[in-house]
């Protein structure tokens, strides 16, 4: 799909970005070169390649999944203006 000067103008406004007149024909051969690139990636077989997160073999250290209260809920209530239970009080926001 071939980008033109109204696809370049439309995206600019689409993205709040002030763009003159004589900027619009050179943006659209870079965004129709960029276009081409990625769809040169298309090509590439990747059948077989494993999806990839990081550059770096890494694993994640894991460990248990245990529920807790922290352990000082009483420290944690201290800077609040107002608490019940060990919870927040907020005003009401919705009626």
């Amino acid at each position: 799909m071939p980008v033109d000067k109204d696809t370049v103008r439309r995206i600019a406004r689409l993205a709040r970005l002030a763009v003159d007149d004589d900027q619009l024909e050179p943006l659209a051969g870079e965004l129709n070169a960029i276009l081409a690139w990625v769809e040169q990636l298309g090509e590439v077989d990747v059948s077989g390649v494993e999806p990839l997160t990081s550059v770096v073999k890494q694993r994640l250290t894991m460990r248990e999944d245990v529920v807790s209260d922290g352990f000082y809920p009483d420290d944690l209530m201290k800077n609040a203006p107002l608490s019940e239970d060990h919870f927040f009080v907020v005003p009401k926001v919705v009626e």
